[in-house]
């Protein structure tokens, strides 16, 4: 490789890495020696300053890895402050499958399912726009219906809820399960 295509793999590399990488790493993961690769970290580290970007290549004791520019701490502060985080806890991805699955689903048939309250649940869904009101139950209150949205779908990569997975095809054959249980219990069956 040359030094830009080098160059263009490092960068890329450490765009994507969760956490610090070794040179050494990344020194065998191009196929070069390790001194050729520092030299260029350094370089790509020096770059980076004197162009001013918003990010700054930093050697850390684990390792390299991209990071914000220390100047724009401020924007970054208030960025990460916000409400951003596109994970969804446990409970939060139990009921959206509920309300994908059964929807139209009013919050008391979902926390009926659940076994717990899900009003909080419901609520950030619906802030993150995975759900939304889609009219009302008939009966006593008139309880509000969910269904899914299209950032639902789309952040799935789906076009229609035809093409969810249906649930019996998640589950174990009942062969399957039964050898879990076997190794479970620590039995087997003749």
């Amino acid at each position: 490789m040359t030094d830009s295509e080098l160059r263009l793999a490092l960068e890329a590399v450490l765009t994507v890495a969760i956490e610090a990488v070794p040179s050494d790493a990344l020194a065998d993961l191009v196929g070069e020696d390790e001194p050729v690769i520092r030299e260029l970290l350094v370089a790509i580290r020096r770059d980076l300053v004197e162009q001013g970007r918003g990010f700054h290549l930093v050697e850390l004791a684990s390792g390299w890895r991209l990071q914000s520019n220390p100047a724009a701490a401020e924007v970054v502060q208030r960025f990460a402050s916000r409400d951003l985080s596109a994970r969804l806890s446990t409970a939060a991805l139990e009921t959206l499958a509920i309300v994908a699955y059964r929807q139209p689903v009013s919050r008391a048939q979902v926390a009926t399912l659940r076994g717990v309250n899900v009003d909080g649940v419901v609520r950030l869904l619906e802030q993150r726009g995975y759900i939304e009101a889609v009219g009302r139950a008939e009966g006593p209150g008139q309880p509000i219906l969910y269904g899914t949205s299209e950032v639902f779908l789309d952040r799935l990569g789906l076009s229609s809820l035809n093409e969810l997975p249906r649930p019996e095809n998640l589950l174990p054959s009942a062969a399957e399960a039964e050898l879990l249980a076997d190794e479970l219990t620590g039995t087997s069956t003749p």
